[in-house]
């Protein structure tokens, strides 16, 4: 039998089937073309559904269960999608409306959480049962497993990590507070911090590396730090700082086995997880040295998320 892992996004729906060892085994994409009601992102789901379930020369029959991450808030019991800003949903009981369409149970859960769920089956997760994953991206996105589940908090609301502070009173964050974790950790936040340094010092290399200050990424700062520039270096360290104050937090407050960071940023390998190394290891409470947290990288990428969501079904 073949699960079915949906990932619902805001620019695309990403389908794929799973086997039983977490191969997926097709996969589709269709736009999620917002906005546009409930109804019609069902659709776009139902569609996508088909066209994996094409790919692999399978029916809904063929399929064990159903499981869909979604941005926002998620009730797992009930199905319902509390609210997602970005997709438009308010209570929207998405489990119940694919139901209708697809004659499976559908199990619903938030995206970060599933995606953090797939690493702990069949990621850099595997092998251990308290995970925390870290998600450097647009924000800064959370997802924690204690002895194997996914933890939500009662609400089902858990798991903001990006939006605890590192700075009081510091900058300004999109959910309102000031000196979030995001503000100084995310790709978006070290483009940011990329992009004033290039404005307060035109002679930096990094200008000729970008080409214009309108090509900055995640990965300009580093690159203009292997080309030995100040400016560059400075934008570096100070970002690491950050990101290594935000996860001292979390490993003191959850001691997972292992703590997982992920987005495109981790690509800097060595570059980025060694100094983080030094930075948890040297401010993180730990009495015994031999039973502290390990820092790794993801490594399932956005099949995280359609791997996690495909197996729902065990945690009910």
């Amino acid at each position: 039998m073949f699960n079915i892992g949906i990932d619902l996004g805001g620019t695309n729906i990403k389908v794929g089937i799973v086997d039983e060892a977490y191969n997926i085994i097709s996969r589709s994409s269709v736009k999620t073309n917002l906005p546009r009601p409930a109804e019609g992102i069902v659709d776009g789901i139902c569609e996508a559904v088909q066209l994996a379930l094409d790919g692999a020369g399978l029916s809904i029959g063929d399929i064990n269960s159903i499981g869909i991450g979604t941005p926002g808030a998620a009730n797992r019991s009930t199905g319902t999608v509390l609210y997602s800003n970005n997709l438009g949903f308010k209570d929207t009981p998405l489990g119940e409306m694919l139901t209708k369409r697809l004659g499976r149970e559908i199990y619903v859960e938030n995206d970060a959480n599933a995606a953090a769920y797939g690493e702990y089956l069949a990621g850099s997760g595997k092998g251990y049962e308290n995970v925390v994953v870290i998600t450097l991206g647009t924000g800064v996105g959370g997802g924690i497993i204690i002895d194997g589940k996914i933890y939500t908090g009662f609400n089902f609301c858990g798991a903001e990590l990006g939006h605890t502070v590192i700075e009081y009173n510091g900058r300004p964050c999109s959910c309102g507070r000031k000196g979030c974790f995001e503000a100084y950790s995310s790709a978006t936040a070290l483009i940011t911090a990329t992009k004033k340094a290039m404005e307060e010092h035109k002679d930096s290399k990094l200008w000729e590396i970008a080409g214009s200050i309108d090509n900055v990424d995640g990965k300009t700062a580093f690159d203009g730090m292997r080309a030995g520039d100040k400016v560059a270096c400075d934008v570096v360290n100070e970002y690491i700082e950050y990101l290594g104050c935000g996860l001292t937090n979390v490993v003191n407050i959850f001691q997972p086995q292992v703590l997982l960071i992920g987005g495109g940023v981790c690509k800097e390998g060595d570059n980025l997880t060694l100094p983080l190394k030094k930075i948890i290891q040297r401010e993180a409470y730990c009495v015994d040295p031999n039973s502290s947290t390990k820092l790794d990288i993801c490594k399932l990428g956005n099949d995280a998320g359609i791997i996690g969501a495909a197996f729902l079904c065990r945690l009910k």
